[in-house]
């Protein structure tokens, strides 16, 4: 057994640990708000343009959802073994953080590199859902989502539906029409006449911006929180460590 006045030493510092543990557990649950919060703002505001590129889309949304969600229950956890003071609980608490860390850490890498490569995807996505657009399927809703969004049209300008299948039958989608024109089947099948009814700016360079800056600011606020974790990897340690220490010399 150690002396009195060493465990007397110990419980303060027991009392500050377990205090700095307590107001970060309530941070670390907050933090899994905002990261379900992106998740599902990333999902919804960024949907058309992942049905775009289906085939090469990001899954960062969804493991931010995953992992914020995941985050409101352990961070409830986390508060709840502070004020145990158990130290397998802590311990517990510290390898879901270390998890936390790597799977935030992989959405930031994910949506980091997506950002760099989506021109040549997106490029080639959208010619290819211009071309064979026919108003049914996802990617022509996503188109038409698209150019009422952002006002634009075609790839690189409206004229970029003279070569498809679409316009031979129809003209121009009428999701090109500008705000409170009035796009008439004739007006829409003459390319000279569509030039003051339709929007005469490309989609692709507009997408590839919006996508860019979105997917950078996931990825900036995935890095953020993963390295937030570390220290309450240090603090879960420290404290799991000092409650066994006190219990062993207690002894």
């Amino acid at each position: 057994m150690s002396p009195p006045s060493r465990r007397l030493q110990t419980k303060p510092v027991i009392t500050c640990l377990k205090t700095f543990l307590i107001s970060y557990s309530l941070i670390f649950w907050f933090t899994g708000v905002i990261l379900l919060a992106v998740g599902v703002w990333g999902k919804v505001s960024l949907e058309a343009y992942f049905q775009l590129a289906s085939d090469n889309s990001t899954n960062a949304p969804f493991v931010l959802i995953g992992t914020g969600a995941i985050i409101v229950i352990f961070g409830l956890f986390g508060c709840f073994a502070t004020c145990r003071g158990s130290p397998w609980m802590l311990k517990l608490y510290a390898m879901f953080l270390i998890l936390v860390f790597l799977a935030e850490f992989v959405a930031g890498i994910s949506g980091f590199l997506f950002r760099h490569e989506i021109k040549a995807v997106l490029g080639d996505a959208y010619k290819d859902a211009v071309t064979n657009y026919n108003t049914t399927d996802s990617k022509s809703s996503a188109v038409d989502t698209i150019q009422r969004t952002l006002h634009c049209c075609g790839v690189d300008s409206y004229k970029d539906w003279n070569t498809t299948k679409y316009f031979k039958d129809n003209g121009i989608p009428v999701s090109c029409c500008k705000e409170n024109s009035v796009c008439s089947v004739e007006n829409l099948k003459d390319l000279d006449k569509a030039r003051d009814v339709v929007y005469d700016t490309g989609c692709f360079s507009l997408v590839t911006i919006l996508m860019e800056s979105n997917l950078g600011i996931i990825a900036g606020i995935s890095f953020g929180i993963a390295f937030f974790q570390l220290i309450g990897v240090f603090l879960s340690c420290c404290l799991s460590r000092y409650i066994t220490n006190n219990q062993y010399e207690m002894v």
